[in-house]
């Protein structure tokens, strides 16, 4: 996740380039005030839960602009919020809502479990089978769980340096990995701080209380750019574990890997000894049933996952070779949690492998791309905006750019008002995006219909119109 960079300076110049600032910031004005109309509830709730929740929200990505919206339920594609206004859900719980809400094959297995028990610190037969689908979806033998993104890819960087011996670990600048301490640098760095070169971004803390000498175990790379890796390696013999790296980048929007990038990406790092780690925490199950790693073709030494594949339930997952993973069965590296394969989350997990993430669930997600996707492109080409929409799998967005962007230094250059305005837009005529502008994308499910798709396609008509008359006023 990144912060809200609408006043960095890139932007700003690309935003004068492009149109009036007072005719956008206008309309934004006008969406926002509205927005605020509308949920009079939610801005109670809030108000009240700053005297007992930081910042009166239970995630600090839910401190949004112009307010929090507190929702009080969920069913098939749509959510409600305590104000009572209904929404189709396009926001997906960030990548986790698959399945939509109240799917009957979850709730089943969710109160067939709750009935015989939520919790026993033991292994369960769901989570043999899980394993084994997992082992079959992503061509990786054995696995282990976890109970969050966060956890996955802490216990990831834990083995890369177990198996290796050694204490580096590279990451991509712009990418977010989970908020453990030797993931939180370069993940959302402002042209504000000095980042380096873009071939040899400079490892910034994301946060405050990252210790520096944490920071300096964390080396930084750029996406699609493979010199960047090599230099590293050659600037540190020996000392690099591996690279924990999104296949395709979900923390700028969307950006895929050029052809050819993942796999010499592979052999450059096996060559140095090194290992690589794929984070499919966003795009596991999302972008296909394998993966990216099925989609890619390319078959990484650890993978992570999370989000979708519990069905709204907390549950992640790491999965690996035999040569890593004999690292755990040994001892060696101590992989542990109270809850890890938590039988209700497991219960869940099989569930979504069985009946959600099935060949028909990703035909029904498939067309209803191609419905939206259509008219959305005709609809910026017809009002002249500099935007192309990038999606893959149940996922999308639209990034108000001319040129594809390649990496962080690109995305840093994309105008974010007017991804907040488009989500202003859908919201409040009904539609549901994730917040944070152009970091974020949004999310079909298998519940999601016709209808859901047309009422994002009429709002995104009457949001390109206002832009493009922003555009060239």
């Amino acid at each position: 996740m990144v912060v809200d960079d609408r006043t960095t300076p890139a932007a700003a110049r690309s935003a004068a380039r492009v149109q009036s600032p007072t005719t956008i910031d206008r309309l934004i004005g006008e969406e926002e005030e509205r927005f605020v109309a509308r949920q009079p509830r939610s801005r109670e709730l809030h108000t009240r839960a700053l005297a007992s929740l930081a910042g009166g929200v239970t995630s600090s990505w839910q401190i949004t602009r112009p307010q929090p919206v507190f929702i009080s339920r969920g069913h098939g594609s749509k959510i409600v919020d305590v104000d009572g206004n209904e929404y189709v859900d396009f926001h997906g719980g960030y990548g986790a809502g698959l399945a939509g809400h109240a799917h009957p094959a979850i709730v089943e297995a969710a109160t067939r479990q709750v009935r015989n028990g939520t919790h026993f610190a033991q292994p369960s037969e769901d989570a043999v089978i899980v394993a084994e689908l997992l082992a079959q979806r992503f061509d990786l033998p054995v696995w282990r769980f976890t109970n969050s993104g966060t956890e996955a890819t802490m216990d990831a960087v834990h083995l890369m340096r177990a198996v290796t011996d050694r204490d580096l670990i590279v990451k991509v600048e712009g990418c977010y990995h989970g908020h453990h301490d030797s993931v939180q640098v370069s993940v959302a760095p402002s042209e504000s701080e000095e980042i380096g070169p873009a071939g040899h971004p400079l490892g910034r803390p994301a946060s405050s209380g990252i210790p520096a000498a944490m920071t300096r175990l964390t080396l930084v790379a750029t996406f699609n750019d493979l010199c960047s890796v090599e230099r590293l390696l050659d600037e540190q013999p020996g000392r690099i574990a591996g690279m924990i790296i999104e296949p395709i980048m979900m923390n700028a929007g969307i950006v895929l890997p050029v052809p050819g990038y993942l796999e010499e990406l592979r052999s450059l790092l096996h060559r140095h000894g090194a290992l690589l780690c794929f984070d499919e925490v966003k795009t596991g199950l999302t972008v296909g049933p394998g993966g990216a790693t099925r989609l890619l073709g390319v078959a990484p030494d650890i993978v992570c996952l999370a989000k979708s594949i519990g069905g709204g339930l907390v549950t992640g997952a790491v999965g690996a070779t035999d040569e890593v993973m004999a690292h755990v069965a040994s001892g060696e590296y101590e992989m542990v949690g109270t809850f890890n394969g938590n039988p209700l989350s497991m219960a869940c997990t099989r569930a979504v492998l069985e009946s959600v993430a099935t060949d028909a669930g990703y035909e029904r997600i498939a067309a209803l791309r191609a419905r939206l996707e259509v008219p959305v492109n005709a609809a910026i080409e017809r009002h002249g905006l500099r935007a192309h929409l990038v999606s893959v799998g149940a996922k999308g967005c639209i990034t108000f750019a001319d040129a594809p962007v390649r990496n962080y230094r690109d995305f840093l250059l994309v105008d974010d008002r007017f991804n907040h305005l488009h989500w202003l837009v859908q919201h409040n005529r009904g539609v549901f995006l994730p917040p944070w502008g152009k970091t974020e994308q949004w999310m079909l499910s298998v519940q999601h219909g016709d209808g859901d798709v047309d009422m994002f396609v009429q709002n995104f008509e009457q949001f390109a119109a206002d832009a493009g008359h922003a555009v060239r006023a």
